[in-house]
């Protein structure tokens, strides 16, 4: 045990010498230092009083004194933990070890003794910051709900670990594959190795009726389920649910055309079961290529699991026809109605990202009676051309310019403006991925025409006439559309609920806790 620790399972605790020292009572002041220990990184101080404070309550004092408070109990006279400027505060990681900290470096050592891996088990169950929650701050909520499903996941590595321990006997393992197919439903390996385990205990009528529920269950998010297509599943891979469920989806996906009314293929895909989930077409996309992308995969693997998900490739981008007559918002909004009427669809939520919300917005005030939701991300109603100065024009037509002679060329300088402004916390990988993604998805011809395009939209008149649920949201940090447009697109539609991400990117990023939290409030949304 180190001298100082701070313990996040169960309730929160700051401990001295083993020993718990005595928190504020303000359950704000207690939220605020579990999440700058959990997050581990600076905030910007009117971040931190969005999140935590409402405007009345003098959120900036309020701030103050919780730091205050916490200063006293987590600093010592030779050793900060936590630092602030007039700017931003954070938590100096190094000096503030935790126990989940602790746990995270025990999952990755071999030979671990079985009592070892049963204790941290029965820690885990005690659950992320026990009475942490904050009703009245939702944003605080959301982001808690992401960081317990993460915990879940990391109690589920470690009852499959003990299910794979040599230590273990079949009795003992079974309610640890229990827990490990409950903490993640959507395992094939879980499921299989806990029939595996009813059938070595001699219980194969209870193996029985499991293999029926998980037919059914498999059957319904679109996966296949064979129980002898596990047979060499001795024990849950915590990595398998994810990955297999992605390539599963991927192989239950389905890609058709239809034909828009200037004669143009439009590419449209379908993946999942439930009620259905339509996505409005943005820069860029390829039907095939995204589904396994470090942007789009995550997003869509999530969308697709309780959802029949659509989405499409705008005309000139993808599997829809390159060569085409005319591209701009009013045929972007035409593709959208042919795809939906292709689908036979009738009512559904809609989702927009970057100039898809655009498309979305008109199509959404066309067609009031076809959409149920609407969700706008990174999204701006009127384009670069629109109100520019004369320095804007000139800078934008120069990086059209550039596009043209640059796309798609060995050099990946030209296609790289975009991606850095994109994405600009993005691994050097991801960057390289992205450029040449953009290569494979257009042409230079139809990539200028597309920005071209995109800086004459205008739908700031349709705003005031959406007359469904809408939700926006906007990444705090976006380098290509600031944070401020999302803003006074959500004051502009009535009734619109507004969410700031905590995030630098235009595309939200696999592994990025903003990416959770757009989940999780997509979720929440949709009811």
């Amino acid at each position: 045990m180190p001298d100082f620790q701070i313990k996040l399972l169960g309730e929160i605790e700051v401990l001295r010498g083993g020993q718990p020292v005595s928190l504020p009572a303000s359950r704000k002041t207690r939220a605020l230092l579990a999440f700058l220990v959990l997050t581990g990184r600076p905030h910007r101080r009117d971040r931190l009083c969005e999140i935590f404070w409402d405007i009345p309550d003098d959120p900036r004092a309020s701030l103050r004194w919780s730091l205050s408070k916490l200063r006293a109990i987590v600093d010592d006279a030779d050793v900060r933990r936590i630092v602030a400027d007039r700017e931003r505060v954070a938590i100096v990681m190094e000096n503030c070890p935790t126990d989940i900290a602790s746990i995270r470096a025990l999952q990755k050592m071999t030979n671990v003794e079985l009592t070892t891996l049963i204790s941290v088990f029965e820690k885990l169950s005690e659950g992320l910051l026990s009475g942490g929650g904050l009703s009245n701050q939702p944003e605080y909520d959301s982001w808690l709900q992401s960081e317990r499903q993460k915990i879940d996941e990391l109690r589920a590595a470690f009852a499959a670990q003990i299910c794979r321990h040599p230590e273990i006997t079949p009795d003992r393992a079974l309610s640890y594959a229990h827990a490990c197919q409950e903490l993640m439903p959507f395992s094939r390996s879980a499921a299989a190795f806990l029939i595996k385990i009813n059938i070595r205990l001699g219980k194969k009528e209870i193996a029985d009726q499991l293999n029926a529920q998980f037919a059914h269950h498999f059957a319904e998010a679109g996966l296949d389920w064979e129980m002898e297509d596990q047979a060499n599943a001795d024990a849950f891979d915590p990595q398998e649910s994810r990955s297999a469920q992605s390539d599963k989806m991927l192989e239950k996906q389905t890609i058709q055309f239809c034909r828009s009314e200037d004669d143009v293929t439009i590419a449209f895909a379908e993946v999942g079961q439930g009620p259905p989930l339509v996505k409005a077409a943005n820069w860029l996309s390829h039907l095939e290529l995204d589904w396994n992308t470090p942007i789009w995969s995550p997003l869509f693997r999530e969308l697709a699991l309780d959802h029949r998900f659509i989405r499409y490739d705008a005309r000139g981008n993808g599997l829809s026809d390159w060569k085409v007559p005319e591209i701009s918002l009013e045929k972007f909004v035409t593709d959208l109605e042919t795809v939906i009427d292709a689908t036979g669809i009738t009512k559904f939520p809609l989702l927009g990202i970057s100039q898809g919300a655009a498309v979305s917005i008109e199509y959404a005030v066309r067609h009031p009676d076809h959409v149920s939701h609407l969700i706008l991300f990174g999204g701006y109603p009127s384009g670069w051309r629109i109100a520019a100065d004369q320095q804007t024009l000139t800078e934008r037509e120069a990086v059209l310019a550039l596009t043209e002679n640059g796309w798609g060329q060995e050099n990946t300088a030209y296609r790289h403006i975009f991606s850095a402004t994109f994405m600009p916390d993005a691994s050097a990988d991801t960057l390289s991925w992205f450029d040449e993604f953009q290569r494979r998805t257009t042409s230079p011809q139809n990539a200028v025409r597309f920005l071209s395009a995109f800086g004459d939209i205008d739908v700031r008149d349709r705003l005031s006439q959406i007359a469904v649920p809408t939700l926006v949201l906007h990444s705090r940090g976006d380098l290509r559309i600031p944070w401020m447009v999302g803003r006074d697109l959500a004051a502009s539609i009535p009734g619109a609920r507004f969410v700031l991400l905590e995030s630098n990117n235009h595309l939200l990023l696999e592994g990025e806790p903003a990416a959770d939290q757009f989940v999780h409030t997509v979720r929440e949304f949709l009811g």
